[in-house]
């Protein structure tokens, strides 16, 4: 008898980068079912460099589509164009506009969980029990496997590859060392302020543990460069050699490389909170509008921090009721002891 043909799989990936990289458990479980499957993901290019670092992924293709952007004509000519590649598809958007390209190229399964009458689009569609699926990566694991009633028993947690050369030409670049440990700071949230701790909260927890022997490196894309000097604006002049700014001038890839070289990541809610625990790096999230119920990052090495006030989490890009108590009275020592309980554990 010959050998069984490889299966191809397109995978329609997320547009969010802490989602891309829950996305990884699902092609980890993929490759358990059958290691000698092609993964390929489409995706928003800002999430490519995270699939370069998944070793699952065979394969990445830029979606060639703004977020957001429904463009019809364009779908139906990709998707034709895929024609005959693929025989196996999974979209982890919920949009409708997410399965018109695998339905246009005419593949023969088309997996995904029902929403925005996509039903006609993918002829394996499933009803979700929201209770029963509580978690994202849940949700996305569970389109490996057929249809259950719960999740998979065991779901790998994301463990992106680190560039060990990157590594090294960076903190030769950056002029970065080692004699102190290394607590990473990922202030930005690109969702909204209201993911946002304050500024003068995260000198506080800077000055509290630079002052204790570390020093901090500081991460985000350009848009986050404002909240990073409000931080350091409001850092003790003395302290001020122990930090580090490299919001803005790294890339993503980059960043990753650099993150694995943390002893502790303090982040918001973010991509970049995600980024750290696949990388294994003990990581005290802030939650302000946002719940770490349904995202929380995967890693055994977390301290998930919130309060409890009657209005969070409203999921609001700004504060509804401009107060921004849910972040306000998340106090700095709180995030210190986090720091401290991760790092002598």
């Amino acid at each position: 008898m010959g050998q069984a043909a490889q299966e191809k799989i397109l995978v329609v990936g997320p547009s969010w980068v802490g989602d891309m990289v829950m996305a990884q458990s699902l092609f980890m479980c993929l490759k358990q079912q059958d290691p000698d499957c092609h993964i390929s993901v489409m995706a928003p290019d800002w999430t490519l460099p995270l699939l370069r670092r998944m070793p699952e992924v065979d394969a990445s293709m830029p979606s060639e589509l703004g977020h957001g952007e429904l463009k019809l004509g364009r779908r139906r000519a990709i998707g034709r164009r895929l024609r005959g590649s693929f025989d196996r598809a999974i979209v982890l958007p919920n949009s409708l506009k997410s399965a018109l390209i695998p339905f246009h190229a005419g593949i023969s399964r088309r997996t995904g969980w029902r929403g925005e009458w996509r039903q006609l689009l993918l002829n394996d569609c499933r009803v979700l029990k929201k209770e029963a699926f509580p978690l994202m990566v849940q949700r996305f694991a569970a389109l490996a496997y057929p249809p259950a009633d719960k999740p998979p028993a065991h779901i790998p947690y994301p463990k992106l590859q680190v560039r060990e050369d990157s590594r090294e030409e960076l903190t030769e670049r950056f002029k970065l060392k080692f004699e102190k440990p290394v607590l990473a700071i990922c202030a930005g949230a690109e969702f909204g302020i209201a993911k946002q701790w304050p500024a003068h909260h995260y000198a506080e927890l800077v000055n509290a543990l630079v002052d204790t022997g570390w020093q901090a490196w500081f991460f985000g894309s350009a848009n986050d460069q404002l909240i990073t000097e409000s931080i350091l604006a409001d850092v003790e002049p003395s302290n001020l050699d122990y930090c580090f700014n490299l919001a803005g001038s790294t890339s993503l890839a980059e960043a990753i490389d650099l993150l694995a070289c943390a002893d502790a990541v303090v982040s918001n809610d973010s991509g970049l909170m995600h980024v750290a625990a696949a990388l294994g790096k003990p990581v005290t999230g802030l939650y302000g509008s946002t719940s770490p119920d349904f995202t929380p990052p995967l890693s055994e090495r977390v301290k998930l921090l919130h309060t409890d006030i009657e209005c969070r989490p409203c999921f609001k890009r700004e504060c509804p009721y401009g107060h921004m108590r849910c972040l306000t009275e998340l106090r700095p020592e709180l995030a210190i002891a986090a720091v401290k309980e991760l790092t002598l554990s």
